[in-house]
């Protein structure tokens, strides 16, 4: 059910604040358009990979141990302990602010939602790719590895612009699409668990060795609750990538999309591969839209330019399940 809180207050609040709830997912990017991202102080999206990071330097082991549930178990039961205090601190937030307003609360509500979202970020840092690559291929490959976790030390310029592009796609879904969307289910609580499931994905979702800890089983419940998170969203973003781009055959898509070990990201960066014609693929692993034309400079700014055409594309739909939700509340209640 949409914001079950939200639409607890509908009947005290005005048709105005019903207005101003409705126009929070726009207000919010605009303040990410206008003021980007908060100090590292502020950000809660930091405070959640500092705990994520003091955690797991205690959950994973330094060297591998053969079928760890105790480990596994462990990892899970603070996740869930991580998870639950993240989403009370937003849902006490959000309480204190439908206390005021309707304008106000709806103003104080996209400053909290802003730094669960990162599109201006996302952006700036792909294209600082490309200008990167225009002066080496080293310095190219310094400014993918701000992106990426992979080892971008062998990578071509070709593998690098290809990189910069998978990740504009792949962070569309966990930065700005997903968020969003878990804000119109459960509002501010729904996009900060999302932002926390998928920063303890970035951190412990590893299969193997990472910063000298083991994360086979310490991160699998990570992996796994943030595979489920996304599921949905990833799709949509996939689905708007096509839109966006005139359209893309749906059996393509879906073949494009499960080469990739993830059962989410392929479906964004394979639309965005068959949405601009060219080749994606990371070295040994896959290879999305094989047949396609190799990734030139002026693609990572037709993907940016794409990706903010499906940001804007985003903002009626959150507003749309936000708007169904309380109608469908308001049915259920007579």
């Amino acid at each position: 059910m949409s914001d079950l809180w939200f639409v607890l207050q509908l009947p005290v609040w005005s048709r105005p604040a019903l207005a101003w709830w409705l126009c929070v997912p726009l207000l919010a990017l605009a303040l990410d358009g206008w003021l980007g991202e908060p100090p590292v102080a502020w950000h809660p999206v930091v405070w959640m990979g500092r705990a994520l990071h003091w955690w797991g330097e205690w959950l994973a082991p330094p060297a591998p141990v053969a079928r760890d549930f105790k480990r596994f178990w462990l990892a899970a039961v603070v996740w869930v302990g991580l998870v639950a205090i993240v989403s009370i601190v937003f849902w006490a937030a959000q309480q204190l602010v439908l206390m005021l307003p309707g304008w106000l609360a709806a103003a104080l509500l996209a400053l909290l939602l802003k730094p669960l979202l990162a599109w201006r970020m996302l952006r700036d840092e792909v294209l600082a790719v490309e200008v990167a690559l225009g002066q080496s291929l080293a310095a190219g490959r310094a400014q993918l590895a701000r992106l990426v976790s992979r080892d971008v030390s062998a990578l071509s310029a070709e593998e690098v612009r290809e990189s910069a592009i998978e990740s504009l796609a792949e962070n569309l879904n966990d930065s700005v699409v997903a968020p969003l969307l878990w804000f119109a289910l459960l509002g501010l609580p729904g996009a900060a668990l999302y932002r926390f499931a998928n920063t303890a994905d970035a951190m412990w979702g590893y299969p193997g060795m990472r910063g000298g800890r083991h994360w086979q089983w310490a991160g699998k419940w990570a992996a796994r609750a943030d595979d489920v998170l996304s599921w949905m969203p990833a799709r949509i973003t996939a689905l708007l990538l096509a839109l966006c781009a005139g359209g893309l055959p749906p059996c393509t898509l879906a073949r494009q999309a499960r080469k990739t070990p993830s059962p989410n990201s392929g479906w964004p960066m394979a639309a965005m591969a068959l949405a601009l014609g060219v080749r994606l693929a990371k070295p040994g692993v896959y290879t999305l839209h094989g047949q396609g034309r190799t990734a030139g400079p002026p693609d990572t700014r037709r993907a940016a330019r794409l990706g903010r055409q499906v940001v804007w594309a985003l903002v009626p739909l959150v507003a749309a399940l936000q708007l169904l939700g309380a109608l469908a509340f308001f049915w259920w209640r007579t």
